[in-house]
Formats: structure tokens, C-alpha cells, sequence
């Protein structure tokens, strides 16, 4: 059973959803945006089961009919839509399974809900057919466009829907969600803690992946020692880790982490705040060689290679001119 006590963190967005059941204020359309794995489709799954739950209370019920079917995914007034091209969103996908059934009524409960999953893939002429609809929506229908950038939106749809926003869920909050739910121990919630950045999706694939956990063990066997390697050999440890089902930017991620402990070590001496507490004596070797300002350069070296990948910019050339630069300032 899902319910908004599920969600965590975002209580400004359970508030205003909550609210909106409790005093029949249910807009036509909503905006969720937030990145990838933040949870927006959770959140979406929980307000629609709220809204078509038979108890009629501002938390879904989970034990009634149609509680029990938008669980299964089978509600037939809750519908998913869906395309064919992974890069986009046509106009033939939103008139077929938006436009062209929204004039038949719910079958069953009060709304009729449409969920649109990465909806910043919408084409310009795909968000110009779902405008139609905002435009003059039948007083049954809810729309949900999940996004991780609104920006992209027609000024004319974001003027017709409620925008909500996904904040980072607060350190302490997803640290104890860790360790009290996915019973991870403490040190394994802090480097997912750090790494996920307030994103409770990234934080529990993290938690949960034994890939993940190997990638981290190779990232930083590679960083520690990558000083001493020659940059072919290095390119092809990095390489390597290809084998993992983990995104590239990830291996990124790691490093990132590395590094802000070794400038934390540096400038405080503390170690409590330490995410790789376990690699204490590397870090104080690394923070003795470095200067500030090298350690900074590696921080935006980082930074500016996942820029790079995210513009499909040739993998290796990134990799080589990132190592570069750890040789030389890290």
C-alpha cells in the first residue's frame, strides 16, 4: 500500500496535493518537475489513488476496489501514456491516448487521470494538442505532466497548470530512511547520502545495487592510484567499469565525493564529516600534496566532463583530458 506518509520528504507538494482532496480544489492540470528518480511517478500514483479512492479521504484507503486496482496498475480511469520513440513524445501519441479519449467519462470514479511520464519529450506539436485539452477540459479530467524540465513547456500550458516542484530530500532524513527501512549501516547511508544528493530514487538504487557498490570500489582504487598510471592504462580502467549497469556520470559522482573529502581534510583537519572516513590515511596523503586551488581545478575538471558527456562528447576525449588534469593538480 502506498500513501502520502510513504513520500519522503516534499511536504510542501504532499501539503498542497492533500489540500487540494480535503477542500475540492482539484485542478485540470498539473507540472511536477524534479530530476530523474526523485520520485515524481511515486507521488503522481499516490494522488491519483487518492482521488479515485471510494473512502473519500485525503489518503488513499489501499483496501477498497479501486484503491486495490490503481496498485496493480490497472485502474481503468488511471491512464498511463506512453510512446513508442524513446527520445520523444509525438503528437499521434498525445491525440491517440489523450485527446481522442478524454471525452469519454471515468469509468468508474469521479476523475479520469492521465499520468505523462518524461513529458519533456513532448514535440512542439504534441504540446500544442494536449493545449487543446487544457483549454477546455471536461470538469472530470486530471492531467499530470512529470518532467525534469518545465522550462521546456509552452508558456500556454505552464500558464494553465499547478507547477510543483521536487526539493533535495534533507541529508538526516534520507540518511535515517536508509538505515531504517533498507537497513544499510551507517558508513554504506553516508556515501549514498552524498552521492544521491537529496534524491531518494538515486539514494535506494544506490543502497540496494551490489553493482553499484563495486563501481565505487573501483573508482576509487583508480583515483588513489591514478597518479602513477600511464593515461592509456587509466582510460581503460575507466573503461572497464562499463561492464556495471551504472550511468558514466556516476563514476563521476564518486570522484567528486573523493575530492570534496580531501578538501574538507585540508581545510578543517576533521574527519567526522568525512563520507570515505575508512580512506582517512590516502586522504591526508592526497590533501598534503594538493594545493587548494589544484583540488578546486579538479572539482570543475568534473564538473565540466559530465557536461561533456551529457553533449555526447567522444567518451575517451573526456576521460583523457579529466585524468589529465588529476595527474597533474590531484
Amino acid at each position: 500500500m502506498s500513501t502520502f506518509r510513504d513520500i519522503i520528504g516534499q511536504d510542501q507538494i504532499k501539503s498542497n496535493l492533500k489540500n487540494a482532496i480535503k477542500f475540492s480544489k482539484i485542478s485540470h492540470a498539473y507540472i511536477i518537475s524534479g530530476e530523474r528518480s526523485s520520485g515524481k511517478e511515486f507521488i503522481s500514483k499516490v494522488f491519483a489513488q487518492a482521488l479515485l479512492c471510494e473512502k473519500g479521504g485525503d489518503e488513499p484507503c489501499g483496501e477498497c476496489h479501486s484503491c486495490k486496482q490503481a496498485q496493480s496498475g490497472n485502474h481503468p480511469d488511471i491512464k498511463y501514456v506512453s510512446h513508442e520513440k524513446p527520445a520523444s513524445i509525438g503528437v499521434d501519441d498525445v491525440r491517440e491516448q489523450i485527446s481522442a479519449d478524454v471525452s469519454i467519462k471515468p469509468y468508474s470514479g469521479p476523475y479520469k487521470i492521465y499520468i505523462v511520464s518524461e513529458a519533456e519529450k513532448m514535440t512542439a506539436q504534441a504540446q500544442n494538442a494536449i493545449l487543446k485539452t487544457l483549454e477546455e477540459p471536461p470538469e472530470y479530467v486530471v492531467i499530470m505532466l512529470l518532467t525534469t524540465n518545465a522550462a521546456g513547456f509552452l508558456p500556454t500550458i505552464r500558464s494553465r497548470c499547478i507547477e510543483m516542484e521536487m526539493k533535495p530530500v534533507p541529508s538526516d532524513v534520507l540518511k535515517d530512511y536508509l538505515m531504517t527501512e533498507m537497513k544499510i549501516p551507517d558508513y554504506k547511508a553516508d556515501v549514498c547520502v552524498a552521492f544521491a544528493q537529496g534524491n531518494v530514487g538515486k539514494a535506494r538504487e544506490m543502497a540496494s545495487s551490489d553493482d553499484f557498490t563495486a563501481v565505487q570500489n573501483a573508482t576509487l582504487n583508480l583515483v588513489k592510484g591514478i597518479r602513477d598510471m600511464e593515461l592509456p592504462d587509466a582510460v581503460a580502467a575507466i573503461k572497464a567499469m562499463s561492464e556495471y549497469k551504472v550511468d558514466p556520470g556516476d563514476y563521476l559522482d564518486i570522484i567528486a565525493i573523493w575530492y570534496r573529502d580531501v578538501l574538507l581534510f585540508k581545510a578543517t583537519g576533521e574527519t567526522d564529516k568525512l563520507v570515505f572516513r575508512e580512506e582517512l590515511s590516502t586522504i591526508r596523503r592526497v590533501a598534503q600534496r594538493s594545493s587548494y586551488e589544484g583540488i578546486e581545478e579538479v572539482l570543475e575538471a568534473l564538473q565540466k566532463a559530465r557536461l561533456r558527456l551529457g553533449a555526447n562528447v567522444n567518451f575517451e576525449l573526456t576521460m583523457e583530458l579529466l585524468i589529465l588534469t588529476i595527474q597533474e593538480k590531484g
